[in-house]
């Protein structure tokens, strides 16, 4: 079976804006792909069916979600053996489902020859989930509405990550829900001087920088939220911050052996690096890697 990679994302920022009618928030991020992924296997079929690391998927999956909304959109009803092979920790603010249904939309446009255009799978994957939309695209981009505004930032950086979840993760709902009972410190951010300091690869000026409006309600959730962001500069990351709704905090590191030996000492750690662009995800990866 073919293979393809959905990659993950992180957070540089996090603010919340306002809530519209509908429930949904309005956001202001930073947002940058890295190369943690996910594995999706596809091949033609008559029905349309998921595992996910070897476990039948409910149809709740966004997978299976993207793959009927193209049948939807494009007045098919196709099918497809699909398995995803999980790395990306879940409930952690590294998008792992979004990238998943992003994937998805991709290959299966591919493999259908629906011809839908990336504006139509934008739109498409913007009623899936809101980080759908920046999995698409990819890259370092300024983020705004519910996440379907992008704005790609040139120059990105490969900047050394590690990565912690602890936890087990936490619910994103149960996060928001916190933050709008209201009573947390301001969280707005210059998001030009952020980007700057980004592609400059400038961490001090990055951590000075870089504000989550959820960072507060999840560490109240999960006080190992803080304690592993004061652990992360401690063992030397310029940068240390939590991403999306956590739990997952994040380390940027001047350079590769420092951000291995900070992984070396923390439980769980993952090791991984900031990616300049989405790769070509809908190719097959290489079986080797």
């Amino acid at each position: 079976m073919p293979t393809y990679r959905a990659y993950a994302k992180i957070n540089w920022a996090l603010d919340i804006l306002g809530r519209r009618p509908d429930g949904y928030h309005l956001l202001s991020m930073l947002m940058q792909t890295i190369d943690l992924a996910d594995d999706l296997a596809i091949e033609p079929a008559d029905a349309l069916t998921l595992t996910v690391d070897g476990q039948p998927a409910g149809e709740e999956n966004l997978v299976l979600r993207a793959a009927l909304a193209l049948n939807r959109h494009a007045g098919v009803r196709r099918g497809a053996r699909m398995a995803l092979a999980k790395r990306i920790p879940a409930r952690a603010g590294l998008g792992g489902g979004s990238a998943d249904c992003a994937l998805a939309l991709r290959a299966l446009n591919g493999l259908w020859e629906l011809g839908l255009s990336d504006e139509a799978l934008l739109e498409l994957g913007e009623k899936l989930g809101a980080d759908v939309p920046f999995c698409l695209t990819g890259g370092l981009a300024r983020v705004g509405g519910i996440g379907e505004k992008i704005e790609p930032v040139p120059g990105a950086p490969e900047i050394p990550l590690v990565l912690v979840t602890p936890g087990g993760g936490l619910s994103t709902g149960a996060v928001f829900s916190l933050w709008d009972a209201g009573g947390w410190p301001d969280t707005r951010y210059d998001a030009e001087a952020l980007a700057g300091a980004v592609v400059r690869r400038d961490l001090h000026a990055v951590d000075a920088l870089c504000k989550n409006a959820l960072t507060a309600p999840a560490v109240s959730l999960m006080p190992e939220i803080g304690a592993l962001i004061d652990r992360m500069r401690a063992l030397g990351a310029g940068a240390a911050f939590m991403t999306g709704s956590g739990s997952t905090v994040v380390g940027a590191f001047a350079d590769p052996a420092a951000a291995r030996a900070a992984a070396a000492v923390l439980p769980g750690a993952l090791l991984t690096r900031t990616l300049p662009a989405l790769p070509r995800s809908h190719f097959p990866i290489d079986q080797d890697r």
